[in-house]
């Protein structure tokens, strides 16, 4: 049974524990503010690629170009987007979940072959304990996130697309919705699906003037595209990685000023019951000596 010093020690630890979330909760709130900011320019910019490419691009190029064009499925990539560090909630294990899900379900199952690459030191430390085929790893690369991590993203699984070794590339992360609220999101990176249909309505009427011609400039922004896609990913789950932490700090602060009271009153009872019984001592030993 727990002693008075004991509890007190206790409730001792839980009040440094509570600074440490609140102080935890607060960095988190600062560093959202900053991301989504990021995140709310880089939106605009990656659909309005999206739709250029999707304006420029015809039946032609989509047979022609072969990060277009659908092909028989044999290896497919899976870029998996975690955090460097933990205390975000359930941030981390929803994501691994739904990446296991996806390999065994719609690869595994399905006789293919797969590639893993992970981004961010919790899906690198899970999936290199079990029996997966991590392709890459990129531990810390959120400690200084910057868009040169994206274009060397791209710029190493475009060569295994265009030769083959990768028929396929799937990206799943979460995607910044609110404070409260993150989506898991299974998206298609390559091949580069035909984008929009109400982006082209929207362009059919327009007759545009191309310098230096249309295809060159589709090719100019094919490389483009993808990095900003990539990019907006990054982005995307580092805002959704500070607003989990944040929720998640907050609940822990909350939780813990709860426990403090429960401690609080669990101690303040057993002085009172301490205070109680040494009275009463007191009281049937002076009645002993009026006695004697």
């Amino acid at each position: 049974m727990a002693t008075l010093r004991d509890i007190k020690l206790r409730i001792k630890g839980v009040k440094s524990t509570q600074q440490i979330t609140k102080a935890m909760k607060m960095v988190a709130a600062a560093k959202l503010r900053r991301a989504t900011e990021s995140i709310l320019n880089a939106r605009p910019y990656a659909k309005k690629i999206s739709v250029l490419l999707s304006h420029l691009v015809n039946e032609d190029d989509k047979q022609s170009n072969p990060l277009f064009a659908d092909r028989d499925v044999k290896n497919v990539a899976v870029i998996v987007v975690t955090t460097d560090r933990g205390l975000c909630g359930a941030f981390n294990t929803n994501i691994l979940k739904e990446a296991t899900r996806y390999v065994e379900e719609e690869i595994r199952q399905k006789g293919l072959e797969h590639q893993l690459y992970c981004l961010g030191k919790k899906g690198s430390d899970y999936f290199g304990r079990r029996n997966y085929n991590v392709a890459a790893s990129y531990p810390g690369i959120f400690s200084q996130i910057n868009y040169s991590v994206a274009q060397k993203l791209v710029d190493e699984i475009i060569p295994k697309y265009l030769d083959g070794s990768i028929d396929k590339v799937i990206i799943i992360f979460n995607e910044f919705k609110s404070i409260i609220q993150q989506k898991i999101v299974v998206e298609q990176f390559l091949p580069i699906t035909s984008g929009d249909e109400k982006a082209n309505d929207s362009h059919e009427s327009a007759n545009y003037i191309y310098e230096p011609d249309q295809k060159a400039i589709f090719n100019y922004l094919i490389p483009k595209h993808l990095k900003g896609q990539m990019w907006r990913v990054l982005l995307e789950s580092n805002a959704s990685e500070f607003a989990a932490r944040m929720t998640a700090m907050d609940n822990a602060t909350t939780n813990a000023k709860e426990l403090i009271r429960s401690l609080s009153l669990t101690y303040n009872s057993k002085r009172q019951a301490a205070i109680t019984t040494e009275i009463l001592e007191i009281v049937s030993g002076a009645n002993a000596l009026k006695e004697n």
